[in-house]
């Protein structure tokens, strides 16, 4: 097997917007770009050295040894079961919910997971130096070879089960989605009170910087810690035009309550 073999990629979203560049620079050519989307498809393949349009599943001329599915979660095992693979081919996928399993009926053998743990977003830049890949195989040599892939771009390489990465994942979504989407919902307060979602901005960085300092648990104030149930009851009250807003805030509340009690 080749030291650095070529990589196709199936999918051209936000993940594989940045990897596929990210890969292609470190010597990991990329050859192929597949996208039911073809004008994302051909948007990547923009960004890279000599890529070419795939227009089908058929890969069985690639060039490529790899082959990463960065596909939405829904589409993984249909695309698994489609697609045409050259002899010795490793067909991967990068998600942090479906388990390796979902690859088994795959016209290859050597399956693996390639998951870098970071939330992406094209229009912003991201370095993986600093994000964690957590690789997963059945396969000894693709194992092996799906690290040191790993590791040419980034300095924390982990290899763990499909389990520990679903526990891994819903924990990143608490961590990541469900907080933006807090911060959403201040900035929605903000704006209906005609202030500027500017004047939380220092708050937020003291808030996620106390909490990677001195852990979460360690670092949690407001009301609710104090069982300050005045101050709820008056929050609650200003938020009565809004219901599912106000089930909310009493829900978290609640929540929070609950754990620094017990």
């Amino acid at each position: 097997m080749k030291s650095n073999p070529s990589i196709s990629f199936i999918g051209a979203g936000h993940l594989a917007w940045h990897l596929a560049p990210a890969l292609d620079n470190v010597g990991f050519v990329v050859t192929e770009v597949y996208s039911r989307n073809r004008a994302h498809a051909l948007a990547l393949t923009e960004r890279l050295y000599q890529a070419e349009l795939k227009a089908t599943l058929d890969f069985s001329t690639s060039k490529s040894t790899v082959f990463i599915i960065a596909a939405s979660d829904d589409a993984i095992e249909e695309i698994a079961q489609e697609i045409i693979l050259p002899d010795e081919a490793i067909l991967v996928h990068t998600s942090g919910s479906q388990p390796l399993s979902i690859l088994q009926f795959a016209a290859t053998p050597n399956i693996g997971v390639f998951y870098p743990l970071q939330t992406f977003t094209k229009a912003k830049k991201v370095d993986f130096g600093t994000i964690p890949i957590f690789i997963e195989s059945n396969a000894t040599e693709a194992q092996q070879l799906l690290t040191s892939i790993a590791k040419t771009i980034s300095k924390k390489v982990e290899r763990i089960g499909s389990n520990e990465r679903k526990a891994l994942h819903v924990a990143a979504v608490f961590a990541s989605n469900f907080t933006n989407h807090m911060l959403s919902l201040s900035q929605h307060i903000l704006q209906q009170n005609s202030m500027s979602f500017d004047l939380l901005k220092p708050l937020i960085v003291e808030t996620i910087n106390k909490a990677i300092e001195i852990g979460p648990h360690n670092s949690q104030t407001g009301p609710a810690k104090r069982g300050d149930n005045n101050i709820i009851s008056n929050h609650i009250e200003f938020l009565n035009e809004d219901e599912k807003l106000a089930e909310l805030y009493q829900l978290i509340s609640a929540s929070i309550a609950a754990t620094h009690t017990s």
